[in-house]
């Protein structure tokens, strides 16, 4: 059973110190060109950012990059020669040990998210984090030394490599922080979960695909239910729903339509029934005529907790959830607010507040969240793209079962 009593999230590898100087960070990338998530993370290093009403730049220097992929649109060679203080290399080995052998600097970004990159008959995006892991770690090994790493999204498509990660960082003691923006952006109410909450059910009502915007929206439920009495219990089983057999479960009430429709009201994006000055809320024929292809992802915690993240691309372009919890009459409902296209692509504020959590583990050698949230929401992500692949059975996941943790006492989203 995973703990995060006994993991202590995050402590510095054996014989290891924290900087005495400026950290030098190596980053390690599958492509960088605009809007990309390298450009999002990496130019928030290089460049700084927007902070309590001033520029921030990061107490560190961005000192190497390498990147798998070189396209047209490449901006990796022009940053190069903007921020000289910046090398590429030709290797990941090269880039962690600055050419001398050795591990040469003091955290590593893994940004393994777009780029050209088969994908396999489930549907996933053979992304190479992983891979790019297993290059980073062999250079701690030889180094006899490892410092902090940051990894972009879910682990990996494949639930035994994602373990696998988790278990290195264990076995080798360095700070591992993973996940992305959606914990720590805004919310809309700004409203925390209080911890120690009894939740009975919790939802989520989102959009986009199969093993891409389902990970946003599971670590959306996560966040949040996390805080719940007794902490995270692990998931016993998980089943999909797609096309016609989704809007079947919600007549059926396999999910609560009242936490579906509180969810709903939160959304700024929510396309009405009609079109027109007297616009009303959707109905479940508008949703059908709206929604061409909805997913859901049900699962069962071990202690009772049911969840459900619903995508419904086509009602709306957020991420919106509520629950209900004992002592509560009305839902608990808010939203992690993500700019309003096409502010979200091009300003892409939410990347802010994260890059503020991958530079305070860089700086402290403590993760402010579980990298065991992003385990589990790795392979709730397999797990459903699993039950799609099997005809949307329900799947038994005893390996998920045993993934247990507490939520940190300070939540991380953005309050400003």
């Amino acid at each position: 059973m995973i703990s995060r009593r006994t993991f202590l999230g995050g402590i510095p590898a054996i014989g290891a110190a924290m900087p005495a100087g400026r950290p030098k960070v190596a980053a390690i990338s599958t492509i960088y060109f605009k809007y990309s998530h390298t450009q999002h993370i990496v130019d928030r290093f290089l460049i700084g950012y927007g902070w309590n009403g001033e520029h921030h730049k990061p107490p560190m220097d961005l000192v190497s990059l390498w990147v798998d992929q070189v396209g047209n649109n490449d901006l990796s060679r022009s940053r190069e020669k903007e921020f000289p203080g910046m090398k590429i290399y030709p290797s990941i080995a090269e880039a962690l040990t600055l050419g001398t052998g050795k591990l040469a600097v003091d955290a590593v970004l893994l940004i393994g998210e777009h780029g050209r990159y088969k994908r396999n008959e489930k549907g996933q995006h053979l992304y190479p984090r992983y891979e790019f892991f297993r290059e980073i770690v062999k250079v701690f090994e030889s180094s006899s030394r490892s410092v902090p790493v940051f990894n972009d999204k879910h682990l990996s498509w494949n639930w035994d490599w994602a373990r696998e990660m988790y278990d290195t960082s264990r076995r080798l003691r360095f700070p591992f922080l993973a996940g992305s923006s959606l914990p720590v952006t805004w919310r809309t109410p700004s409203v925390e979960m209080p911890l120690g909450s009894k939740i009975r059910e919790a939802l989520c009502v989102c959009y986009g695909g199969v093993d891409s915007y389902d990970f946003h929206g599971l670590e959306t439920t996560q966040c949040m239910v996390e805080r719940r009495k007794g902490g995270e219990s692990g998931v016993k089983w998980v089943q999909a729903y797609r096309g016609e057999s989704f809007w079947k479960a919600m007549q059926e009430g396999v999910w609560s339509r009242e936490l579906m429709e509180s969810a709903l009201c939160r959304s700024h994006t929510l396309k009405p029934s009609r079109e027109g000055f007297n616009n009303d809320f959707p109905t479940p024929g508008a949703m059908r005529r709206l929604v061409k292809n909805p997913v859901a992802y049900v699962y069962e915690h071990n202690d009772g907790l049911k969840s459900s993240m619903l995508l419904m691309s086509g009602l709306v372009e957020d991420f919106n959830f509520a629950a209900h919890i004992d002592g509560r009459r009305d839902p608990f409902s808010t939203q992690m607010y993500l700019p309003m296209p096409p502010a979200r692509t091009t300003l892409a504020n939410f990347f802010t507040p994260l890059v503020a959590n991958i530079e305070k583990t860089f700086l402290t050698g403590k993760t402010p969240y579980p990298v065991e949230r992003t385990l589990l929401t790795t392979g709730l992500t397999a797990a459903g793209v699993d039950s799609l692949h099997a005809g949307e059975k329900r799947l038994e996941t005893p390996h998920l079962s045993k993934v247990t943790y507490d939520a940190p006492k300070e939540s991380t989203f953005w309050r400003t």
